[in-house]
């Protein structure tokens, strides 16, 4: 088992920058694939980006496609996601999950097996 913990959230104006990071526990890191959800209030949550496991695949949901990166340096068991250029409909709360399946997911939720808590990210216009 992984546990998840998300950090980087926060107030910006829109056009700021943040980078969110993610720390997992245990030593098998590098078995998981890596992802990047979001959830505004009243709505479901959706898929930001993913990572596989060497970091040799990503992808990207449209809406923020150019804009956010997703990166990750298995030493450190952590996954990051640098959010430039952002918007006042990228308040959310993001959350970060690893998948341990066979097959890399991308932007399946139902294929990711271990979540963090969320990090709060609120852009002002």
């Amino acid at each position: 088992q992984v546990q998840l913990v998300e950090s980087g959230g926060g107030l910006v104006q829109a056009g700021g920058s943040l980078r969110l990071s993610c720390v997992a526990s245990g030593r098998t890191f590098s078995s998981y694939f890596m992802g990047w959800f979001r959830q505004a209030p009243g709505k479901e949550r959706d898929f930001v980006a993913a990572i596989s496991r060497t970091g040799g695949r990503t992808n990207t949901a449209d809406s923020v496609k150019g804009r956010f990166t997703i990166s990750r340096d298995n030493a450190k068991n952590t996954v990051y996601l640098q959010m430039n250029n952002l918007k006042p409909e990228d308040t959310s709360v993001y959350y970060c999950a690893a998948g341990q399946g066979p097959r890399y997911s991308g932007s399946d939720s139902n294929q990711y097996n271990y979540w963090g808590q969320g990090t709060q990210v609120t852009v002002s216009s």
